[in-house]
């Protein structure tokens, strides 16, 4: 039988579960209303401009998200309705395609990249010490390596 947490667990995992959602919900509700954008699709341009000729394959944007490829593909879609972005088939691979950034979709992540930066930091980053962020972000950075499906099985977890 698996063993329940205790309540020092419980009290982490709900407060975790119960303040990341709101943060989510918060910085969602406030880049809809400076852009239009939702945070996937923040995401998704995020990536492709940081990308080599801003261009990503789909099967390497959907694992860098964590979408499955279906959901992915409505993504894309729904962003190439918009102009944001188009897909095109792998120059060096043609069974593939890649998401391709277009020129509105990096305006419009330009545009909307300093409102959600103030946003981030307004709701998390200035609530945090020097040492929590760093805390933070080993932690999470450990948990999304174990969680990573490329990881290998034998990877040892470090604490």
């Amino acid at each position: 039988m698996t063993q329940s947490l205790n309540s020092a667990q419980l009290a982490c995992w709900r407060a975790y579960i119960e303040s990341s959602q709101r943060l989510f919900n918060q910085l969602e509700d406030e880049l809809r209303a400076a852009s239009d954008l939702n945070l996937a699709d923040y995401q998704v341009l995020v990536l492709l401009s940081e990308s080599p000729g801003q261009r990503l394959r789909m099967g390497e944007l959907a694992g860098r998200l964590v979408f499955s490829p279906s959901r992915l593909t409505y993504q894309i879609s729904a962003m190439e309705k918009r102009g944001l972005v188009t897909r095109q088939p792998c120059p060096d691979d043609r069974r593939g395609s890649e998401a391709v950034l277009t020129a509105a979709g990096l305006l419009t992540l330009q545009q909307a990249a300093p409102q959600h930066a103030a946003s981030v930091r307004q709701h998390l980053m200035d609530d945090l010490s020097e040492a929590e962020l760093a805390a933070l972000t080993r932690v999470f950075e450990r948990l999304g390596e174990r969680l990573s499906p490329t990881r290998s099985s034998s990877t040892p977890t470090t604490s």
